[in-house]
């Protein structure tokens, strides 16, 4: 006992601690693994648990999406992209599809190629039940040399891309719909727009030094019906586009022919009636330059008759 008169500075305490040290100890162990526990769950999750890639707003195909190494040199040639990975084979008959939910999808690119065979095909956009703003039929006589690359608008998500292979079994064609790294019409395109009344064609020769062109169709926001014919001597055609959009305005058309060799002559004829006009620009898009070095005059020109006695 302590005395009531004794001031707190002179009482001293003796002998043991009334808790003993192993108990002291565990007590300041129990207390560090509560305090780190509590810090973990507290921690910020890094950047890779939230953040969302833009690729995952349009993730692809409802169709499975395998390689197709023997096609990967056509498609890289029309839309200078590596697309080995994302493209898949669309077998004669058959159909697949791309869906597109997000609304912030407004523009996708479509590639398709064979490996020297012909390419027929139908492909859609569908935009809600039973609504198709825009479809095209495309021929081309040989996919690996002139392989079919376009734009197509798909403004207000959702949107599904429909490719039909309409050819037989035995023509098989290669196929990539992707929203990265679209293309789109130079300013040189868009300047050079002039109008093709309905019912009216126009005609665009091209040198051999050019290798692809650039094709833009657009109207003040009535309905687009076109033909686009990629032509290499007098009415072969290489390559056929029949092209229908229910808004020119909204949805304009966009492509890139491939067009090797010479003799190429780009015709577009606005199919619609008189009262549906269309604009319509024609430009080179990629030039080689190195074309005319090793032409020999007549060098490619073979002579029948009387030669050679």
């Amino acid at each position: 006992l302590v005395d009531p008169s004794t001031s707190p500075s002179d009482v001293v305490f003796t002998g043991e601690s009334p808790l003993d040290p192993s108990i002291t100890m565990f007590f300041r162990a129990v207390i560090c693994a509560l305090a780190l526990g509590v810090a973990t769950a507290f921690t910020a999750p890094t950047r890779s648990a939230w953040t969302m890639s833009t690729n995952d707003l349009y993730q692809g195909s409802v169709a499975t999406q395998t390689a197709v190494p023997g096609y990967g040199g056509a498609l890289s040639r029309g839309c200078m992209r590596e697309t080995a990975e994302s493209t898949i084979l669309v077998q004669g008959g058959s159909l697949r599809t791309w869906s597109y939910r997000s609304p912030l999808v407004e523009q996708v690119q479509v590639v398709l190629s064979t490996e020297g065979r012909p390419l027929d095909a139908d492909i859609e956009l569908w935009h809600g039940p039973d609504n198709t703003p825009c479809k095209m039929r495309v021929y081309v006589e040989n996919g690996q040399l002139r392989p079919f690359s376009a734009v197509i608008d798909t403004p207000r998500g959702p949107n599904t891309v429909a490719i039909r292979n309409i050819g037989q079994i035995e023509f098989p064609f290669a196929a990539d719909v992707y929203a990265n790294d679209v293309e789109d019409p130079s300013e040189e395109c868009i300047a050079s727009s002039a109008t093709i009344q309905g019912g009216a064609l126009r005609t665009y020769p091209f040198d051999t030094m050019v290798d692809s062109v650039e094709v833009l169709l657009k109207t003040d926001g009535r309905p687009l019906n076109a033909r686009i014919e990629l032509l290499q001597g007098p009415n072969n055609n290489k390559q056929v586009i029949e092209l229908y959009t229910e808004d020119g305005f909204d949805r304009p058309f966009f492509c890139i022919l491939e067009t090797p060799g010479s003799g190429n002559v780009v015709r577009i004829v606005n199919t619609a009636p008189v009262e549906f006009p269309m604009t319509a620009g024609v430009v080179p898009h990629s030039i080689n330059q190195d074309t005319g070095d090793g032409l020999v005059l007549g060098g490619d020109v073979v002579i029948g008759g009387d030669l050679g006695w």
